[in-house]
């Protein structure tokens, strides 16, 4: 069924894509970003900005679903965005709100998941309908950690560390399903097809540029390393898509 979907952070890594997915799905979509776009046919481009609250009520108006892919990276900020989404959400009578969260956000106590967390507890207590999704890690920022090491003689990867990456036309995927779904409060997580060490990955990363640098694991000590040396990251018992790290690799270079 076509409904009237709004997805936030439409400009970013996860959210152009669902902008794309979710029209070709049959929705009307409405993509909210801060600055003003001619993008997708068939798309509206809704000009909002969550943080200053300004346009978040036009941007809402009229809208079934609000895809929530918008994120702030510090601390705060990214709590106050979704506050004010949710206030604007109750005033024009939204059904539900899909949040898209990260695995282990609980149990490894990195600030940027502390917020997170926060973000999912405003949702819990705002008595909106809502529904929490979180995934592992995309492949993008699996290949960031080892691209801004470029200009380095080595590659350095985290001993001990696992990683279940997934590609985000699979979140894409699961997220257009949820679209169609009623609130669920949280959803399983999901990860990607194959949980590799960090080590391994910087081989397929290093393979697929025909790079030959000397690979290193770096023993990192603390309780955010050991949240994922514990395997807090990973989502085992639900890996979706087939796109691996070294597909993922494949496409872009």
């Amino acid at each position: 069924m076509a409904r009237q979907v709004l997805v936030t952070g439409a400009t970013g890594t996860l959210g152009r894509k669902l902008v794309g997915a979710a029209t070709a799905a049959g929705h009307n979509v409405r993509a909210m970003s801060r600055h003003s776009h001619v993008g997708y046919t068939g798309v509206h481009w809704s000009q909002a900005d969550l943080l200053a609250n300004t346009g978040v009520d036009a941007a809402v108006e009229g809208v079934e679903v609000v895809v929530h892919c918008a994120t702030q990276f510090t601390g705060d900020k990214d709590v106050a965005s979704t506050e004010n989404l949710i206030t604007a959400v109750r005033r024009a009578g939204v059904s539900h709100i899909v949040y898209v969260s990260i695995v282990g956000i609980d149990r490894i106590p990195l600030p940027y998941y502390k917020t997170k967390l926060r973000v999912e507890r405003a949702l819990e207590a705002s008595g909106v309908g809502h529904t929490v999704l979180r995934a592992t890690q995309f492949h993008d920022l699996i290949q960031m950690s080892f691209s801004i090491q470029r200009f380095s003689p080595l590659l350095w990867t985290l001993r001990g560390v696992q990683f279940q990456p997934i590609d985000t036309r699979d979140v894409t995927a699961r997220l257009v399903e949820l679209i169609d779904c009623e609130p669920a409060d949280r959803v399983a997580d999901i990860g990607g097809p194959a949980v590799h060490t960090h080590a391994e990955l910087a081989r397929m990363y290093l393979a697929a540029r025909g790079g030959r640098r000397p690979i290193v694991q770096m023993p990192v000590p603390g309780r955010i390393a050991a949240g994922y040396r514990a395997g807090a990251n990973l989502a085992t018992d639900n890996p979706v898509g087939t796109i691996d790290f070294a597909d993922y690799l494949a496409g872009i270079t």
